[in-house]
């Protein structure tokens, strides 16, 4: 779940107020490595202790909101205690990028993943990905809609689930924005509006929203029903999940992603590095298929069962740098009364 609007807001336009959680693991020496990590810590905690066993290293971690932390590594600049800033998102990478907040990464590095899924300018990688969605309850969905453009037609009125104020959301809104421009962004965010759709407070809420009936459509990530059948089994799940093709926005695959940062000494710039090649080896990779349903997106490591591989989908091809532009999408939800 993100924070409102407001809140939102006023951090992106002053992020030096922002004092992000702080959590080290190991012992109290001193840190060799900060991150700032805006992947929520009961995600990634696991991970971060395998990193720091293979870092051999003191790994101080400030956990926070992706946007809200790139908005206050800008501020902080050089004065930054940061080494690397992992993120949940792409757009607050491409942030720090548009404003060379970030340092460039080697080229053995950059060539694991493809260079659809890390930053154009060579400074930024993603390490996992995630793909956009529809849910839907078969009983009510026989033939789930191929575009979430159809989603603004009448016989949807008061039957889709989503959740305004999460970061995905936002993103596939930024993604919409960058593909086909505000004005077609804003007229589609109307017509969602005018069809009444339900809020809830995260994406797994609106699952089980549309597995109980209560919507017939539901806008989310594929890898929060692949967690409910590990969790639950298969046919404890009613609700199904539709891969939208064609490069439909809907189907947008953004990534998680990490940086070095400028500023970062020696030292710590030498292991946020070595941070980076581990987040894309095969232990990492194999942690975010296996216990997140996420996308490997290096070392050759496959999906978790049953995911779809990543090449059979038909997501629409755009720089995941360029969705930065957060402020601009939160004031058109704004102004549309979504949020």
């Amino acid at each position: 779940m993100r924070r409102p609007l407001a809140r939102a807001l006023t951090a992106i336009a002053a992020a030096v107020l922002l004092t992000p959680a702080l959590a080290a693991c190991g012992s109290d020496e001193p840190a060799d490595l900060v991150i700032y990590s805006g992947r929520n810590e009961n995600l990634v905690k696991p991970l971060i202790e395998k990193l720091e066993k293979h870092l051999g290293a003191n790994v101080e971690v400030r956990y926070g909101d992706s946007a809200e932390l790139s908005a206050q590594l800008m501020e902080e600049g050089d004065k930054t205690e940061a080494g690397l800033f992992l993120s949940q998102d792409a757009g607050a990478l491409g942030a720090l990028s548009k404003e060379k907040r970030l340092a460039p990464l080697p080229g053995a590095t950059l060539d694991k993943v493809d260079p659809a899924y890390r930053g154009s300018n060579g400074d930024w990688t993603g390490v996992s990905g995630r793909v956009r969605v529809l849910g839907y309850h078969p009983d009510q969905v026989p033939t789930p809609p191929n575009s979430v453009h159809e989603l603004v037609k009448p016989e949807w009125k008061g039957k889709i689930g989503f959740v305004p104020t999460n970061a995905s959301f936002q993103a596939f809104v930024t993604g919409m924005r960058v593909l086909e421009g505000d004005d077609a962004a804003r007229t589609w965010l109307k017509g969602l509006k005018a069809n009444e759709p339900k809020a809830y407070e995260n994406n797994l809420k609106v699952l089980e929203a549309v597995d109980k009936g209560e919507v017939s459509l539901g806008l989310l990530n594929h890898y929060y029903w692949f967690e409910q059948v590990a969790e639950k089994g298969a046919d404890k799940i009613k609700a199904k999940i539709h891969y939208l093709p064609k490069g439909d926005p809907g189907g947008l695959v953004n990534v998680a992603g990490v940086g070095i940062l400028k500023g970062a000494d020696d030292k710590q710039a030498a292991y946020a590095q070595k941070a980076v090649d581990y987040l894309l080896s095969a232990e990492a990779q194999t942690y975010f298929a296996q216990e997140t349903k996420e996308y490997p997106l290096a070392a050759d490591v496959k999906t978790a069962e049953g995911v779809p591989p990543l090449e059979t989908l038909q997501p629409p091809k755009i720089d995941l740098g360029r969705l930065d532009s957060l402020k601009e999408t939160l004031a058109m939800l704004q102004d549309v009364g979504l949020v």
